[in-house]
């Protein structure tokens, strides 16, 4: 059966159950109820594609509707495409790319420029112009002695916040946080209680509740974690998991640490998702003490509409460069135009100029949020600079103070 046999409309809510079904299949996955109730209330608040054989759904897509900081403090609307399923009677046959066609074509009408997403397979999204926009690191603290520090913890005393209250008391800070790092969804109520608070933790059982530390009045910094105690006969400490920590300084940062690699009964303490250019990195004593285990993509993003994603950021410095940009998914996007932007302007039009730089929307997407420089680029091959010193230009114009960075998995 050919891809044209396949017919691409939205799901109705009443199909709900049918979707997520679907996607059990293909993820091979057996949720327990109360993970199935929260996905159908997160797909009942979401835009929802399907492709249908006849009356039969064969691939789904659903996209969240986010708002994400983009570089200088900006926002966009981004959606957050998720669910992506296509039953295995129906692969390589046009189905996942009719599905995502179909959200490019959503987000133009709905003027959204950006979509992302969290790829559970890296190698299928760049050809659908999705890069890489964020990083992410595990870090590991063995904690059964003192974290040493090169700095300073801040003198302010830490309390703990009752779940039910760390929305309100944590978002306001949060929010800074987006200001100042690109890459990071808004989160409403829903998604502090349903995605960071919720008591049970889906992929390990043994972990205790979320916990929650912040410190200042208001809020200057804070840490969500579980804890898990060790198994004495296979001579392994209790953990101390680290879900979200933010910090507004360096000494804040260094209580939080303080006090977590302190708790009774652990020896251990994991973070995921930390950015790269975490100070703990810098101002632990003894980087024996705090490794790196794993640095991986995060946050993939995908330029829906280049003009304006660019118009919506603030630029680091001047630049004037012509980029011939290759997008065989949205020709929209493709040709020669001419970048020209200072922090006091921007202007992107179409030219018949040579270029200066040759690159493909994906590690456009990529250059865009300031995660990847576009000197990088060019030294992996993946983008061409005809004028020497342009790829430099255009990242001094790109640049960022903090890099992109999210932990709000979807």
């Amino acid at each position: 059966m050919s891809a044209r046999s396949v017919q691409i409309r939205t799901v109705p809510e009443s199909e709900i159950q049918r979707a997520l079904r679907l996607a059990h299949l293909v993820f091979h996955e057996s949720p327990e109820s109360d993970q199935r109730r929260h996905q159908q209330e997160l797909l009942s608040r979401c835009l929802r594609i399907g492709a249908y054989d006849g009356d039969e759904l064969v691939g789904f897509a659903a996209a969240l509707p986010f708002s994400l900081s983009v570089p200088g403090g900006g926002e966009l609307p981004c959606p957050g495409l998720t669910f992506v399923s296509v039953a295995p009677t129906h692969r390589r046959r046009g189905v996942l790319s009719s599905l995502i066609g179909e959200l490019y074509a959503r987000c133009a009408e709905q003027g959204a420029p950006l979509v992302a997403l969290w790829a559970s397979e890296a190698s299928i999204y760049g050809r659908f112009g999705f890069g890489p926009a964020t990083y992410g690191t595990t870090v590991e603290i063995d904690s059964r002695r003192a974290l040493a520090l090169r700095v300073a913890p801040d003198p302010r005393p830490l309390r703990l916040v009752d779940p039910g209250a760390a929305p309100a008391a944590l978002a306001p800070f949060f929010e800074a946080t987006r200001a100042r790092r690109a890459g990071r969804q808004a989160r409403t109520e829903a998604w502090w209680r349903e995605e960071w608070l919720v008591e049970k933790d889906e992929e390990d059982d043994e972990l205790s509740p979320p916990r929650v530390v912040a410190l200042g009045d208001p809020v200057a910094g804070y840490a969500i974690y579980r804890t898990k105690p060790g198994d004495d006969d296979a001579h392994t400490p209790g953990l101390v998991r680290v879900d979200d920590l933010e910090a507004e300084s360096a000494e804040v940062a260094a209580t939080l640490w303080s006090y977590l690699t302190a708790i009774d009964l652990t020896g251990r303490v994991r973070a995921w998702g930390r950015p790269l250019d975490d100070p703990l990195l810098l101002f632990a004593a003894d980087r024996d003490q705090v490794r790196v285990t794993a640095s991986f993509p995060s946050l993939w993003v995908r330029l829906v509409d280049v003009r304006a994603a660019f118009a919506a950021r603030t630029w680091a410095a001047p630049v004037d460069v012509v980029l011939a940009v290759h997008d065989e998914r949205l020709p929209a996007n493709a040709g020669s135009y001419r970048l020209i932007a200072s922090p006091d302007g921007f202007s992107y039009a179409a030219t018949e100029d040579a270029p200066d730089l040759s690159l493909e929307a994906r590690d456009l997407a990529s250059a865009y949020m300031g995660a990847t420089p576009v000197r990088a680029l060019v030294r992996a091959g993946l983008a061409a600079e005809h004028t020497p010193g342009a790829a430099s230009m255009l990242d001094a114009a790109l640049h960022t103070e903090l890099l992109p960075h999210t932990v709000d998995a979807f």
